[in-house]
């Protein structure tokens, strides 16, 4: 009677272990996400391309179709409007010279959103003349009715400072933390 005991706790034991024991699980699939140059920048080119010509016809119908009815946009200094303002403006702005220019750069595909990142060169009358503006942009897009709605825009103006005012590093590396640096004080023990 031990001996079937002992042999039934063997086995026992042996079929737990086994239930321990991880399967081996499929490698996670890999999608790309990030794209530099592929058919996704092509598509969203055309899209920012028709928001360009959108603007720079003074074209409502053309807007419209390019943004949400939900689209909110935050512009480079702050202000934040929705597509029925943005509209508004361009048909209701004296200036004559705007024009808008946009390039993407990256587009990340997340489902039915789609993120893209890019540069732009905005043409405008400022208060001390005509103004190029050059930025970058983050457009949120979400897919409907078999094509892409812009839901949310945000642009930042690129400083350009030609090197004025620019203090030289002595850094050795690009990062360097003044704190943690090298003494210029000699070790006297």
């Amino acid at each position: 009677m031990t001996c079937f005991a002992g042999c039934f706790s063997v086995l026992l034991l042996s079929c737990a272990a086994l239930a321990q024991v991880p399967s081996p699980s499929p490698p996670p699939v890999q999608v790309p996400v990030t794209t530099t140059s592929s058919p996704d920048v092509q598509q969203f080119q055309k899209i920012e391309n028709s928001w360009d010509d959108a603007v720079n016809r003074r074209d409502q119908y053309g807007l419209e179709l390019v943004l949400s009815p939900l689209f909110l946009d935050v512009s480079a200094s702050g202000d934040i409007t929705t597509r029925n303002q943005q509209v508004a403006y361009l048909l209701t702005t004296e200036d004559k010279s705007l024009h808008i220019e946009q390039k993407v750069i990256t587009v990340r595909m997340l489902g039915d959103t789609a993120i893209a990142n890019g540069t732009y060169v905005l043409h405008h009358r400022g208060s001390s003349g005509q103004v190029d503006e050059k930025g970058v942009f983050t457009h949120v897009f979400e897919r409907a009715h078999n094509g892409w709605l812009c839901i949310n825009s945000q642009r930042t103006v690129l400083r350009e400072d030609g090197g004025k005012n620019k203090k030289q590093s002595n850094a050795e590396l690009p990062f360097h933390i003044p704190i943690f640096g090298r003494s210029d004080k000699k070790d006297t023990q």
